[in-house]
């Protein structure tokens, strides 16, 4: 066994490694393992280990182990097992929910915890907001972006504010626009609100011009006509035409009330994911249309919010876990099926910045995207999928749209984690696997292939700074630099919208 290594930052990862890959997933299993295998270790799989073969393997030759699932219990479990059979080995675990990241991390203290979720999340932000960028990371002073240009790419710091401001070219909401976005709930609540109001209006108004009261005797006797408690005594000597409209206007009020009680109670008591207005109404433009509300969907939702961007979800599972995360962060979120013709239309996809389709169900994102592209032709669509052929054949027969590969994402992650490289993040950019590190170094991870003919100690070990990455072939993988070696890229203060 390789004696144990330091954690490095040349931006390279260690080779001649024995890696263990413990996976439920084997599509994400496979892909850490064939870059594992690329990137000069030797990777061993072991899909859904009971205790004894995992024991068998552990006494083997091991300087890493890999646990890739996207059952946040079965990671768990087994960070648990490798961690009582093989004391402080280098361990990587990839689990969505923070909390229980943040257990494993502090009980296991040589263990690093991979988000699955903050993997492919840049990926997602950026096609959502900026498609010119191939990811887009919050950070602390605003937000950096990896700018793809042709066959470079440039990082650039961006302001919050730039990737939030609205399309010029998108019309202003009306009423009609907003009330065509309530549910039926609230339709009938703000009907029937507006109803009683009319109702009053026009009664003091006849009151004054017909009955000839003073303005306050009229106003308290049409608040008489609406709660149903009587009219004016002035009507006995009023025109007949005048007391039948008053006796419509008290049977009307009746109903309209029991309406209008009805809907506030519902609001009160009921488990309302919406609000007629404030933070969890539905927005009408210049909003993001996120389908599926699982942990990628509600992650995404909750930064776009805190970009301040508007943002609408759509479940169509009511019992799942995230609603009441969402609720509690303040994220609208409509219960349907996102594929669903009328509700894009209530939701105003063609008013909206982008939709992003990001269920687990790769087949399920594909058929939201394509009933998306139904309606709305030129619609920024993101789908969020695995790269199998399904997903490649309907992109290129149907132009659906952006497509995440969460697992080639996720497993260049893993093997680049578990073999010491530490990325910020990784991205696919023109069908290629490129990484992002600190000091703004771009990689392109074909350089790290000992297969490579152009694979070199130089291009391995890429630890300087700098801001521009070529993507063309291998040996440009480092940054161009100008006569007195100054990295060549620039920092940009505007996002693309």
């Amino acid at each position: 066994m390789s004696p144990p290594t330091s954690r490095r930052h040349t931006h390279a990862p260690v080779t001649g490694q024995h890696i263990v890959i413990i996976e439920d997933d084997e599509a994400l299993g496979c892909s850490a393992a064939v870059l594992t295998e690329r990137w000069g270790s030797t990777a061993h799989r072991l899909t859904r280990p009971d205790d004894a073969a995992l024991r068998r393997q552990l006494q083997e030759p091991t300087d890493g182990i890999a646990i890739v699932s996207r059952d946040d219990i079965v990671a768990l479990r087994y960070a648990l097992l490798v961690e009582h059979l093989r004391p402080g080995v280098r361990l990587v675990v990839t689990i969505f929910d923070r909390t229980v990241a943040d257990e494993v991390a502090r009980t296991i203290p040589n263990c690093t915890v991979l988000s699955m979720t903050d993997a492919v999340l840049p990926s997602l932000l950026a096609s959502c907001l900026a498609p010119r960028y191939a990811i887009l990371l919050p950070a602390s002073t605003g937000v950096m972006g990896v700018r793809r240009d042709g066959s470079t790419t440039t990082v650039d710091r961006l302001s919050r504010r730039a990737l939030s401001k609205d399309t010029p070219s998108q019309p202003r909401t009306t009423p009609s626009d907003w009330f065509r976005s309530l549910g039926t709930s609230a339709r009938a609540l703000v009907a029937s609100l507006t109803a009683l109001l009319t109702v009053l209006a026009t009664d003091i108004t006849l009151g004054v011009a017909v009955l000839h009261e003073d303005w306050t005797d009229a106003v308290w006797n049409a608040a008489r006509t609406l709660t149903t408690i009587g009219s004016s005594p002035a009507v006995e000597h009023g025109p007949g035409w005048y007391k039948i409209l008053s006796a419509a206007s008290m049977l009307g009020a009746l109903v309209l009330a029991a309406v209008f009680t009805a809907g506030v109670v519902d609001r009160l008591t009921g488990h309302r994911l919406t609000s007629v207005f404030g933070s969890r109404s539905i927005p009408t433009r210049n909003h993001v249309i996120v389908v599926g509300l699982g942990q990628v969907g509600l992650r995404l939702s909750a930064q776009l919010r805190q970009l301040g961007i508007k943002v609408v979800a759509v479940e169509r599972d009511p019992q799942a876990t995230c609603l009441a995360l969402a609720r509690s962060r303040g994220i609208p979120v409509v219960l349907g099926r996102g594929g669903d013709r009328f509700l894009l239309e209530r939701l105003r996809i063609r008013r909206a910045r982008a939709l992003a389709a990001v269920a687990s169900d790769g087949l399920e994102n594909i058929a939201v995207a394509v009933a998306t592209r139904a309606i709305a032709t030129e619609q920024r669509i993101v789908l969020r999928a695995g790269g199998d052929e399904v997903t490649t054949e309907s992109q290129s027969l149907l132009r659906i749209g952006a497509v995440c590969d969460d697992t080639r994402i996720i497993g260049a992650y893993v093997a680049a984690t578990v073999l010491d490289a530490e990325p910020l993040s990784v991205f696919t950019v023109h069908g290629r696997t490129l990484a992002l590190f600190p000091l703004d170094r771009v990689v392109d991870l074909e350089t790290w292939d000992t297969r490579h003919p152009a694979h070199t100690d130089s291009a391995r070990s890429s630890a300087g700074g700098g801001h521009t990455q070529e993507l063309g072939s291998a040996d440009q993988a480092m940054p161009r630099q100008d006569a007195r070696g100054r990295p060549s890229g620039k920092q940009s203060a505007a996002a693309d919208g």
